[in-house]
Parts: structure tokens; C-alpha cells; sequence
């Protein structure tokens, strides 16, 4: 039988509707999902990597830059995002599987790393940072058996379970055995993912003040936050998981 392996799927598309092409802007002169691949490159265990995206025409632009990184490029369905990770994952002898989001370049490969070695070393279908967040927003990681996807994607019905791909698993722990991967201290008001314009900002400061660096940790940006806390100010009026708290308002229309 062909063997399983330790994969990545980064989920990207160009349609974003607070930022659009947000995944293509530049950071240091290289584009946002650039960095993510390549962050996601240095998590030492990970066997492959995809860039999972849609079939809209706009998106085959993700499918040429998967290429020229060397990575797996896989289409599927916009809206059910579930179904477009579990697709893929059979394709691709996926398991277990990493899942990170394109809007987070400056996502930690050292605590992904961590992550996996604890999930590979215990037995959890499904181990995450974000329930509840103490990491910063924009270092969120979540794993699972390709097994955990399988009953997901068989069983998820409500459009917010498949728009999100796992919130069908935190709200069934009878069904599943969850762990949540917790920070020492809760830095979860920090926010350094991509969905503003203020965001990308900030997220460009970062990454100048490291330049030429690129390889730099959670730990380093919490250090020269600390020096210059001003910088905090410039997305601090957004809140965490807006897309998702908008698709629970959907899913009682």
C-alpha cells in the first residue's frame, strides 16, 4: 500500500471579501502566501505540502505559484471548504494532516513543529491552539488524522461546519478526542493575522524591522512588541474569527 504522509494544506483563495487578493500583496517584496509556504517549508517533520484553493479562473494563480514552490496544487469547491480538504487529502495519501490558513505569514514552523510532535506522540484525532486561543491570532494551527476528516466531511451539515472545515469537531467531543495546545501566557489579544488593510500594515513593519531575516519566531515579534507596544494600536479595533462569526449568523437565516 502506499504510504501515508505528514502533510500541510494551506487553504488560499483570491476572493476575499475584506482584502481582496490579500494572499497575492506583498510583504518585503515577495507575496503574503510566499511566506507562508515557506514558513510552512521549515517545519522539520512534514512530508508534503499543498496549497489547496477553488476552480474560480482567479485562483489558478495560487495553482502556478504551488508549482514554482515545488508543492502540491489542488482545486475544489469554494464554498465547501470541508469537502475541498477531504478530496485532497485522498488524493494525496494525506494523514495526518496540518492545517493552516493563507492570511498568516508569520505562522511559527518551531511551534507547528512542537504541535505535531505532541499530536504524533499521543492519541488525539484532533489537536489545535485556537479552543481557546492563547497564542497570538495568526499562529493558529489545527491537526488531524485523515481518519477525523473523513467522519467530518461524512457528517458536517450546517454551511459554517463546511465553510470552516472543523468546527464540526470542537462541538462533538463524544465523537472525538480533542486536545488544546496552550501558550504560558495568554497572548490571544495579539493579532497578527492578514484580513484588514490595517493588518498587512503591520504585518510589513514586522517583517522590515527583521529584514533581511524571514525565518523569525513568535517569541522575537512578542519581543520587539514589547519594545514598541504603538505598534499594537494599528489593528487593534478587529476582532478574532470574523469570517466564522459571520457564517453562524448564515447558518440561521
Amino acid at each position: 500500500m502506499p504510504e501515508k504522509k505528514i502533510t500541510v494544506m494551506i487553504q488560499a483563495r483570491t476572493g476575499s471579501s475584506r482584502l481582496p487578493g490579500k494572499v497575492l500583496t506583498e510583504i518585503e517584496n515577495r507575496s503574503m502566501i510566499w511566506h507562508v509556504i515557506n514558513r510552512v517549508k521549515k517545519i522539520k517533520s512534514v512530508q508534503q505540502i499543498a496549497l489547496i484553493t477553488t476552480t474560480e479562473k482567479s485562483d489558478q494563480v495560487l495553482l502556478d505559484i504551488a508549482e514554482n514552490e515545488g508543492i502540491v496544487g489542488f482545486t475544489g469547491n469554494t464554498k465547501d471548504v470541508l469537502n475541498r480538504h477531504y478530496q485532497c487529502a485522498q488524493k494525496i495519501l494525506a494523514d495526518p494532516i496540518i492545517r493552516i490558513t493563507s492570511d498568516c505569514p508569520v505562522i511559527d514552523p518551531y511551534l507547528v513543529e512542537e504541535m505535531l510532535q505532541f499530536f504524533l506522540k499521543n492519541d488525539f484525532d484532533y489537536v489545535s491552539n485556537i479552543h481557546p486561543a492563547t497564542y497570538p491570532d495568526g499562529l493558529d494551527a489545527e491537526i488531524f488524522s485523515f481518519q477525523t476528516l473523513e467522519k467530518t466531511a461524512l457528517n458536517a451539515k450546517l454551511n459554517s461546519e463546511r465553510e470552516h472545515v472543523t468546527p464540526y469537531i470542537e462541538k462533538h467531543p463524544e465523537l472525538f478526542k480533542i486536545y488544546n495546545f496552550e501558550n504560558n501566557s495568554d497572548l490571544s489579544q495579539i493579532r497578527l493575522t492578514v484580513d484588514q488593510k490595517e493588518d498587512l500594515e503591520l504585518i510589513q513593519k514586522i517583517y522590515a524591522m527583521f529584514s533581511p531575516k524571514n525565518d523569525f519566531g513568535y517569541k522575537d515579534i512578542i519581543k520587539i512588541l514589547s519594545k514598541h507596544p504603538e505598534l499594537l494600536k494599528i489593528n487593534s479595533k478587529y476582532k478574532r474569527n470574523e469570517g466564522y462569526f459571520k457564517s453562524l449568523k448564515e447558518d440561521n437565516l
